[in-house]
């Protein structure tokens, strides 16, 4: 194989790789899926760095597709066992939503890092729980 074919291969992976990363994080609710596209980058990224800045930039977006999450309550085709520890976490996701709101805008970076973390901990257990495509 030749050295040319070689930076072929690698250049196809490295553009279908990514791609490939992205479709397993699919989520079986829109809401879901459009508060994950925000949180994602913040997470793996700005968090990591301490970049306050960016979490605060994007806090108005994230926190508004949070509360579609919240408004549209225990989604449908969620098993019947699941459906009070649901609405029990989406009772705490609503409420570290809001300290998270309060602390973007003007609370200090220890305090926006921990209602950051209490708002993507909340999110990850009702993903959890969401349905399965």
């Amino acid at each position: 194989m030749t050295k040319f074919s070689l930076w072929i291969i690698c250049g196809i992976l490295l553009f279908a790789l990514p791609a490939a990363v992205a479709a397993q994080h699919g989520f079986s609710v829109k809401q879901y899926e459009e508060f994950h596209e925000v949180l994602h980058p913040l997470e793996h990224e700005a968090l990591p760095n301490n970049d306050f800045g960016r979490i605060r930039k994007h806090s108005a977006t994230l926190t508004k597709h949070g509360r579609e999450i919240v408004k549209l309550g225990v989604p449908d085709g969620t098993a019947d066992d699941k459906q009070a520890e649901f609405k029990k976490e989406l009772a705490n996701f609503n409420s570290a939503l809001n300290k998270f709101r309060i602390h973007a805008r003007r609370g200090s970076n220890s305090q926006l890092k921990t209602s950051y973390s209490a708002v993507h901990d909340s999110f990850e257990m009702l993903a959890a729980m969401l349905p399965r495509k």
